[in-house]
């Protein structure tokens, strides 16, 4: 078994589902809500969203609200995401299980990697082969790597082991990951996931005060410091590779 395999397995075998049956559907809403807001600061209108790595979907239903005439599609390599598909005709989304890069063609007006690329083996093989998919992206990044994080290393295990993370981030890492790969950043934005994110743990709550004072004082250090933030990225495929 390769080293893909190995990683991707927990998609294929029904392990992500039983650490995670609802797959963060209850965090759509408001993603969704980040990503038209980040659109409409740069009077983007998209007539065809991609969604990589879609999941259970709910994103996507999510943006048939806001873009009603727009073309839809998710890709997701699990056949377990599936079970959560069961309203996507009566939505006019296409969805469809099996690898991104052999089942879509270039040309959508924007491709959204929501919460992927941390999952990968290989995010800059994959980053690269992404970049003539789309006039657009929107990533969203977790921002797991912070100086809070790395001393205590349990945070970092334990997205390691539910939700598959095989690489850490901070603000500008994803940052120059996407620029070596060939993007231009259009606008980075803290999500105020500290705060405003549907599933904060307990932990996340106790440490709320100290983050507003932090945030305060330097967001940026802030956020190194305390963690707690994600990232949303718009960006667009650079002119030269």
């Amino acid at each position: 078994m390769d080293d893909d395999s190995r990683t991707t397995k927990r998609y294929l075998s029904g392990d992500y589902l039983s650490h995670n049956p609802t797959w963060d559907s209850e965090d759509a809403p408001w993603k969704a809500g980040l990503i038209r807001e980040v659109l409409a600061a740069h009077g983007l209108r998209p007539h065809s969203i991609a969604d990589v790595g879609c999941g259970a979907g709910a994103v996507l239903r999510e943006m048939r609200r806001a873009f009603p005439e727009a073309r839809l599609a998710g890709f997701d390599v699990s056949p377990d995401a599936r079970r959560f598909w069961t309203e996507a005709p009566a939505l006019k989304i296409e969805f469809s299980v099996g690898d991104f890069f052999t089942l879509a063609r270039p040309g959508y007006d924007l491709a959204l990697v929501l919460d992927v690329i941390e999952h990968l083996p290989n995010p800059f093989d994959f980053l690269e082969r992404l970049r003539g998919f789309a006039a657009h992206y929107v990533f969203h990044f977790p921002l797991d790597l912070s100086a809070i994080s790395v001393l205590r290393e349990s945070p970092l295990l334990y997205s390691r082991r539910k939700v598959g993370h095989l690489h850490y981030y901070t603000k500008e890492l994803a940052l120059a990951l996407l620029a070596d790969c060939g993007y231009d950043i259009i606008e980075a934005r803290y999500t105020g996931a500290a705060f405003t994110a549907p599933q904060r743990t307990w932990a996340a709550r106790i440490a709320g005060p100290a983050r507003h004072l932090a945030f305060a004082l330097s967001k940026d250090w802030g956020v190194r410091l305390l963690g707690g933030e994600t990232l949303m990225v718009l960006a667009r495929p650079g002119t030269t590779p």
